[in-house]
């Protein structure tokens, strides 16, 4: 496995590091009235291919965590969340929240209305994803005939996830769980891409995950809805039999790929600092997305 390079973890006062993500720092809580609740805190950094990058992308951490919250809020009623509070310490104000300890399900749930990424090269070998069969002729960006539940696998850092069929999701958690992550699933991404569409904003698909409290109660953690987990395109420029415009790291991505930066994907090194200019549209996009998904001024 690559070094991610994953900078250290700050300390924070009365609370202990439990892990470190690509994006997102985890402490559990050691006193006051949230002690043995866990402290949720999104960075600044991002990935690609597998490896996060040196360079940062200013406010993506404050960024994420408000859009998360704001759909947290937009689904209610729906499922139940894991965010207790977002009274947190001073270093990390704006892009941490406290939440619910819950036993994780390993499982990554994700939901595509659209096809692209892993899963049109999963159609392309074998004409269905995750043991869904779909119809011929399709194309990268095409719309499916109805939204479908395609589960991966969750990796180590540095691995890729794995698309798995919803056996495997049943093998992992067990018949009637595998029945309600897969309903939870659907319902998430159903409310979401109608109200992305009325902002003129396709949700082409989503990854959420979702763990139990003690009672058994199943809740959606972790983020919901950001630029990270989703794909999020303009609705005016849809245009299937091509990659779509995003509000994603794409522009990072295709910058990585380019021979401007030089880079050899397969040659194992760690990607190149990203250039000011590449930073700064990209921070633009995530901007614009939380802008227009939540008619709020960041």
């Amino acid at each position: 496995m690559a070094d991610h390079n994953i900078p250290d973890a700050p300390a924070l006062e009365g609370a202990t590091h439990l892990h470190s993500g690509k994006v997102r720092d985890l402490y559990r809580i050691e006193s006051g009235e949230h002690a043995g609740r866990l402290l949720m805190v999104a960075s600044d950094r991002i990935s690609a291919y597998d490896f996060v990058l040196d360079t940062t992308i200013p406010d993506k951490g404050e960024i994420l965590t408000r859009m998360s919250l704001w759909w947290f809020d937009q689904l209610k009623g729906l499922v139940a969340h894991h965010v207790v509070s977002t009274d947190v310490p001073e270093a990390v104000r704006g892009r941490a929240v406290i939440c619910e300890a819950l036993e994780m399900y390993p499982v990554e749930c994700v939901a595509r209305g659209y096809l692209t990424g892993s899963g049109l090269l999963d159609y392309r070998l074998h004409g269905e994803v995750c043991g869904i069969r779909l119809p011929a002729g399709l194309q990268d960006g095409s719309r499916l005939p109805e939204p479908i539940f395609t589960p991966a696998t969750k990796a180590a850092i540095g691995d890729h996830d794995e698309n798995v069929d919803y056996e495997a999701v049943v093998e992992a958690v067990g018949d009637d769980e595998a029945a309600e992550l897969r309903m939870l699933t659907m319902e998430v991404y159903g409310r979401a891409h109608e109200l992305a569409k009325t902002r003129g904003i396709i949700l082409a698909d989503t990854k959420v995950e979702f763990g139990a409290r003690p009672d058994g109660t199943t809740v959606l953690a972790d983020e919901v809805l950001t630029p990270d987990s989703s794909r999020f395109w303009p609705a005016d420029q849809w245009q299937p039999g091509r990659a779509q415009p995003s509000y994603d790291k794409q522009i990072v991505r295709d910058w990585l790929t380019s021979p401007e930066s030089g880079w050899d994907r397969t040659s194992g090194e760690a990607p190149p600092p990203l250039p000011p200019e590449v930073v700064e549209r990209t921070r633009s996009r995530y901007v614009e997305a939380y802008e227009r998904l939540t008619g709020e001024t960041f």
